[in-house]
């Protein structure tokens, strides 16, 4: 308890190091988006921004090597500030989680836009996020494998195959 009460009083004396997390969903056609949520926070930083960290991948992924910077970041010092423009930027579920580990290590976590709290609404909204991405998986994978087949039927071989 002593070491969360000391990364607490640490945040008010550090310089205000700022890190920048910016997330899109899929892997390419949306670097609009991430330039533009990366020019939002920017234009309303206060800090010194150390890092922008960009990611490219469901916010149900857990293991994602933008976030896996981000917290290391968190973790050892090097950053006071983490921001994004939306909690679902960072992560779809868990959140609190991620805010209790950086209140650990005396870091604060600024969401531009906070998540309304509406009950129903914010309930429908998870499920929605939730439906998406598993049909997104699944549609992935029936794709992944109708392109193997037809490989296969055509007498093509497939990269993993091929015999060396």
């Amino acid at each position: 308890m002593e070491n969360m009460k000391r990364g607490s009083d640490s945040a008010t004396s550090r310089p205000r190091l700022e890190v920048l997390y910016v997330r899109v969903s899929g892997s390419s056609g949306q670097e609009s988006s991430l330039a533009a949520q990366e020019e939002e926070l920017r234009a309303t930083s206060t800090g010194t921004v150390v890092k922008v960290v960009k990611d490219r991948g469901s916010g149900l992924r857990e293991n994602r090597p933008g976030l896996n910077r981000m917290l290391a970041m968190a973790c050892d010092g090097s950053v006071s500030v983490v921001r994004v423009t939306h909690e679902d930027r960072l992560a779809r579920f868990g959140v609190g989680w991620l805010k209790r580990l950086f209140a650990f290590h005396g870091v604060t976590l600024e969401v531009p836009h906070p998540k309304k709290s509406g009950g129903r609404d914010e309930l429908l909204e998870d499920f929605v996020s939730l439906v998406t991405t598993f049909a997104g998986r699944l549609y992935g994978m029936r794709s992944a494998e109708a392109r193997k087949r037809l490989l296969a039927e055509t007498g093509q071989c497939t990269t993993g195959d091929r015999a060396e």
